[in-house]
C-alpha cells in the first residue's frame, strides 16, 4: 500500500479453504461493553406497488429486504448502500417504525424479545430536524425532558439531565439561542442535529437510531456531529445510523459495517475488514480512494478495480442492460458474501441466540406508553404551541391586520345602510360578504396539522403525548387568536359603520354567528387537511368546496325554487347557516317602505309595486323561505354548532388513524 493512502493498513489474516478471509474477533474493549446488543434474524420485507391509473391500477409486491441478518453491538454501527438499497427501511424496522405488513423476520436485544414500547424507550433521530425552531435549545431539550421522563422525577433533577445534555453535546454558547426558522436566523446545522440528538438523550437510551445523520451538513460539521457519536459509543451505547456516502475521516469511526444493496446484504462485520475482505474476492481498493466510494463503485460496476470480461463490457451499454447488470453484480455480491467466514460466524451466533429465545416475536409492535398524564402533555403541549405563536407572529398579525382593512373596507362601500329598497339590497350583500370572508379566511388553518406533520409523527410515535393531547392544544392555540379576535374586530368595525340594527342584543348576536361561521369552516378545513402532506392539495379542496358551498348561501339562488334532487344540498352550506342567521337579526321588525324618496305622491301601495314586492323584512325572509322566529334565527347556530363538532370528530380520527409509519 502506496505511503499515505487514506484507507486503513489492515493485515491479511489466515484464509479458509476457499480463499475467503477467516474473520478477526470484535476488539476487546468493545466486546467488555455493558451495553445492548441488537439481533436480527432472518429479516425479509416487500410493499406493494401500484401501477397505472383508476380502475385501471395494478398490484405489484416489491422486494424491499431479502434474508437479512445481523448483530449490532456497542459502538458505531454504520448501514451503508447506494439510494434504493433498503439501508432506510431496515434502519426503521430495527427501530420497529415500519409498517408491519409485508414483514417477517425476528428481531432481540440481549436475546430477549423487543419490547412492545421499544419505539418509545429507544432513541432515534431523523433525516429532517424535528425541533421546533421558535424555542431555544434549552426550551426544546426541557419539553423532550418534562413529557419523557417520568413525573416521579423532580423538576430539578430534569433540569439537571438537560444541562448535562447540554454540556455533553457542546452547546453551552448556544443553549439559549433560538433554533431558527425559515423567518429568523438561529443555530447552525451542526448545533441543531445535536439539538435533535440532545432531545433523543433525555431518557438514556441504550440503542441510538440516526436516519442519515449527516444529510444535508458540510463535511467539517458531518465529521463534528459523527466525532460526537463516536464519543457516545465509547461509553457503552449501540449506535445504529444510515449514511450514504461518508468521508474517509467519518468512515474510519466505525466500528460495525453493513454494506447493503438491492436490499441483499453484500458485507456484514467490522468495518476495518471491509476492504480486506473485497481483496478476497477480487476487488482491489486503489491508493488515495475512500473506501466509502469504493464499495459504492463496486455495486454500481463504476469502479476500475473491478475486472469485467469483455461479455460484461458489451452487456453494459445500455442504460437499461446496465441497470440489470447492477442487478445482477448485487446477487453475486450476495452470494459470495453468504459462502464467506464472516457471514458463516454471525449465522452461528445468531442460531445460539435463536436457541436460548424460544419465544417468537414479531419485529414490529404498535404498542406506544407514555411517561406522564393527559393533563401533563396537555400543560406542555399548550405551553409550546403558544411560544411557537408567539415566537413566530407573522401569520397572526397579517390576519388581524387584512381583517382590519376588510371591515373598513366593506364600512366605506355600505356605510350608512338606509331603510329603503336600496338599503335591504346593500343589508344582504354585506351579510353575504361578512360570511364568504369569513369562510376564505379560515382557509389558513390548513396549515395547523400539516406543517408541523413530520414533528407530531415523530413525538407521537416516541411517547411524548398523545393524539387527543396534540389535537386539543392545536385548537386552543387557533381558536382564539386567529378565530375569535378577527370575528370580534370584524364586528366592532362593519357593525357601527353600517348603519345596522342600534341594539345590544342585535349586536352580540352578529358577533356570535360570525364566530360560529368561522369556528364551522376552520372544522372544515381541518377536517380536509388532517393527514395531507401538501398544503395545495387541501387548500385547492377547500376553496371548491367554499365555492359550492356559496352557490346554496340563499344570494346567488332562491333556495325554495331549486328543484328538489338538488336542494338538499343547502343543508351542507357553512355560508347558508351564517347568512340567514345574519339575516333574521337585522330584518326582522324593519320596514323599507316609509322612505322619504316617495316624493311624487305615489302612494305606499304603487310604491311598493314598482321598486319591490315587499315591503318589510319580514315579508322579504318569508319570500326566501326562512323562518324569522326566535327558534329560527338559534336553530341556524345550532346546526354550526353540530357541523363544528361532527367536522372536529372526523379531523380528529384522520389524525388518530394516520398512517405513522414509515
Amino acid at each position: 500500500m502506496a505511503e499515505g493512502q487514506p484507507h486503513l493498513s489492515i493485515q491479511m489474516s489466515d484464509s479458509n479453504t476457499n480463499g475467503i478471509p477467516r474473520r478477526k474477533q470484535s476488539s476487546p474493549d468493545l466486546a467488555s461493553k455493558g451495553g445492548s446488543v441488537l439481533t436480527f434474524h432472518n429479516i425479509c420485507y416487500h410493499v406493494k406497488m401500484k401501477t397505472g391509473f383508476l380502475c385501471y391500477q395494478k398490484t405489484s409486491h416489491k422486494e424491499v429486504l431479502r434474508d437479512v441478518n445481523g448483530i449490532m453491538r456497542p459502538g458505531l454501527n454504520a448501514l451503508l448502500g447506494p439510494t434504493g438499497s433498503g439501508k432506510s427501511s431496515l434502519l426503521d424496522i430495527l427501530a420497529a417504525r415500519k409498517d408491519p405488513h409485508g414483514l417477517s423476520g425476528d428481531i432481540l436485544i440481549n436475546g430477549a424479545p423487543q419490547p412492545a414500547n421499544f419505539k418509545c424507550t429507544s432513541g432515534y433521530v431523523v433525516q429532517d430536524d424535528v425541533v421546533m425552531g421558535t424555542l431555544t435549545v434549552r426550551e426544546n431539550l426541557k419539553f423532550s425532558a418534562a413529557l419523557r421522563l417520568p413525573k416521579s422525577v423532580k423538576e430539578q433533577e430534569k433540569n439537571e439531565r438537560v444541562n448535562q445534555i447540554i454540556k455533553e453535546l457542546g452547546l453551552s454558547k448556544v443553549a439559549d439561542s433560538k433554533v431558527g426558522t425559515e423567518f429568523t436566523r438561529g443555530v447552525s446545522g451542526g448545533e441543531r442535529k445535536r439539538t435533535n440528538i440532545g432531545m433523543e438523550l433525555i431518557t438514556d437510551p441504550a440503542i441510538l437510531f440516526l436516519d442519515e445523520p449527516t444529510t444535508g451538513l458540510d463535511a467539517s460539521t458531518a465529521n463534528a456531529v459523527l466525532l460526537l457519536l463516536k464519543r457516545m459509543a465509547k461509553q457503552g451505547k449501540t449506535i445504529i445510523f444510515s449514511i450514504h456516502q461518508p468521508r474517509y475521516s467519518i468512515f474510519r469511526l466505525f466500528d460495525n459495517l453493513t454494506l447493503l444493496a438491492a436490499g441483499r446484504v453484500l458485507y456484514h462485520g467490522p468495518a476495518q475488514h471491509a476492504i480486506e475482505y473485497f481483496q478476497s474476492i477480487g476487488y482491489q481498493c486503489e491508493p488515495y480512494n475512500n473506501p466509502a466510494d469504493f464499495f459504492l463503485d463496486i455495486i454500481n460496476g463504476d469502479s476500475t478495480a473491478v475486472a469485467m470480461s469483455k461479455t460484461d463490457e458489451t452487456n453494459k451499454e445500455s442504460t437499461e442492460e446496465r441497470i440489470e447488470y447492477g442487478k445482477t453484480l448485487a446477487e453475486k455480491l450476495a452470494e459470495k458474501y453468504s459462502n464467506s467466514a464472516y457471514y458463516q460466524e454471525t449465522k452461528a451466533l445468531l442460531e445460539n441466540i435463536s436457541l436460548g429465545n424460544k419465544k417468537k416475536t414479531k419485529a414490529v409492535f404498535r404498542q406506544i406508553t407514555y411517561a406522564n398524564s393527559f393533563l401533563h402533555q396537555l400543560k406542555w403541549v399548550s405551553k409550546r404551541t403558544f411560544k411557537n405563536l408567539i415566537g413566530n407572529p407573522q401569520a397572526s398579525i397579517v390576519q388581524l391586520c387584512v381583517t382590519a382593512f376588510l371591515g373598513l373596507v366593506v364600512g366605506a362601500i355600505f356605510f350608512g345602510l338606509k331603510e329603503d329598497s336600496a338599503g335591504l339590497q346593500n343589508r344582504v350583500g354585506a351579510m353575504f360578504f361578512l360570511t364568504t370572508n369569513q369562510c376564505f379566511s379560515s382557509i389558513s388553518a390548513i396549515e395547523l396539522f400539516v406543517a408541523e406533520k413530520k414533528i407530531f409523527i415523530h413525538e407521537y410515535i416516541s411517547g411524548y403525548y398523545r393524539t387527543s393531547t396534540y389535537f386539543i392544544s392545536k385548537l386552543m392555540a387557533d381558536i382564539i387568536p386567529m378565530r375569535t379576535t378577527p370575528s370580534i374586530i370584524f364586528t366592532c368595525i362593519t357593525y357601527f359603520m353600517l348603519g345596522l340594527k342600534p341594539t345590544v342584543e342585535a349586536f352580540f348576536t352578529m358577533m356570535f354567528t360570525l364566530m360560529m361561521v368561522s369556528y364551522t369552516a376552520t372544522s372544515m378545513a381541518l377536517a380536509i387537511a388532517a393527514g395531507q402532506s401538501v398544503v395545495a392539495v387541501a387548500n385547492l379542496l377547500m376553496t371548491i368546496t367554499f365555492v359550492f358551498m356559496i352557490i346554496f348561501s340563499g344570494l346567488l339562488v332562491n333556495l325554495p325554487t331549486m328543484m328538489s334532487w338538488l336542494s338538499w344540498l343547502q343543508y351542507f352550506s357553512i355560508p347558508r347557516y351564517g347568512m340567514t342567521a345574519l339575516q333574521i337579526n337585522e330584518l326582522t321588525g324593519l320596514n323599507f317602505c316609509s322612505s322619504s324618496n316617495n316624493t311624487n305622491s305615489i302612494s305606499n301601495n304603487n310604491y311598493r309595486q314598482m321598486s319591490q314586492p315587499w315591503c318589510t323584512g319580514d315579508e322579504y325572509l318569508k319570500n326566501q323561505g326562512i323562518d324569522a322566529s326566535s327558534w329560527g334565527l338559534w336553530q341556524n347556530h345550532l346546526a354550526l354548532a353540530c357541523m363544528t363538532i361532527i367536522l372536529l370528530t372526523i379531523a380528529y380520527l384522520k389524525l388518530h388513524f394516520m398512517k405513522k409509519f414509515s
